[in-house]
C-alpha cells in the first residue's frame, strides 16, 4: 500500500468507523465521480454508481489484502460498477445521455488544454474541445473507454490500469492504442470541421 494515511484509513474502516468512511468519500469522491462519469458519460448514473462504489467499499474492506494500492483497489471496484451499470442500462435499451456542458465545471477536474484559459474565444474552444472529445468517448467501446478514462484522464500507469482491469499490460497498450487512433479521428474530424465552419 502507498501512503501511511491509507494504511490508517484500511484500519479504520475495517473496525467500522463511521468518521472513516466520510473521510474515505471526502478523499477519493472526485476521482471515483470522474471516472464512473467518463465512462458511462450520464451524470445521474455516475452519482448513483460513485454512492455504490463506496458503499461496496465499506462492506468489503476485508477483502483488500494490500498487494496493490489502495487507490488501485478502489478504481478497480469503480470500473467493474461502471462496467456493471453499461450492462445493466444495455439490457434496458436505456440511451439517455446527459451532455458535457450540464456539468457544472466545478465537478470535473480536467481542462482538455491544459492549464489556465484567460480569453472568452480560448474558453469557448476549450468547451467545444471538450464536448467534442466526450462525444467521441462515449463512442468508444467500452473496454475502450475505461482505459482512455484511467490513462489519459486519470494518469494512471500502465501497471495500475493492469491491477485495475485484470489485463496483461501488452492488451492494454494495444487497447489505448486502438482507442486513442479512434478518439483522433473522431475529434478531428468534427473539431476541423467546427473549426472550419
Amino acid at each position: 500500500m502507498s501512503s501511511r494515511r491509507d494504511r490508517k484509513l484500511v484500519r479504520a474502516l475495517r473496525a467500522r468507523d463511521e468518521d472513516a468512511f466520510r473521510e474515505l468519500v471526502n478523499l477519493y469522491q472526485h476521482k471515483v465521480f470522474n471516472i464512473v462519469f467518463r465512462i458511462l458519460n450520464d451524470r445521474q448514473e455516475a452519482e448513483d454508481v460513485a454512492q455504490e462504489v463506496f458503499i461496496t467499499v465499506f462492506k468489503h474492506i476485508d477483502q483488500f489484502r494490500g498487494d496493490a494500492k489502495f487507490s488501485t483497489w478502489l478504481y478497480r471496484i469503480a470500473t467493474n460498477h461502471a462496467r456493471n451499470r453499461i450492462k445493466y442500462l444495455s439490457r434496458r435499451a436505456r440511451k439517455q445521455h446527459q451532455d458535457i456542458s450540464d456539468t457544472p465545471e466545478g465537478d470535473m477536474e480536467i481542462n482538455p488544454l491544459g492549464g489556465d484559459v484567460s480569453r472568452p474565444d480560448r474558453q469557448a474552444q476549450a468547451n467545444q474541445l471538450e464536448e467534442i472529445i466526450q462525444a467521441g468517448l462515449s463512442q468508444l467501446q467500452s473496454e475502450h473507454r475505461e482505459i482512455v478514462v484511467l490513462r489519459d484522464i486519470e494518469n494512471l500507469s500502465y501497471q495500475e490500469i493492469s491491477e485495475i482491469t485484470g489485463l496483461a499490460e501488452g492488451t492494454v497498450k494495444s487497447r489505448l492504442f486502438r482507442a486513442r487512433v479512434a478518439l483522433k479521428e473522431f475529434v478531428q474530424a468534427r473539431y476541423d470541421f467546427q473549426e472550419g465552419s
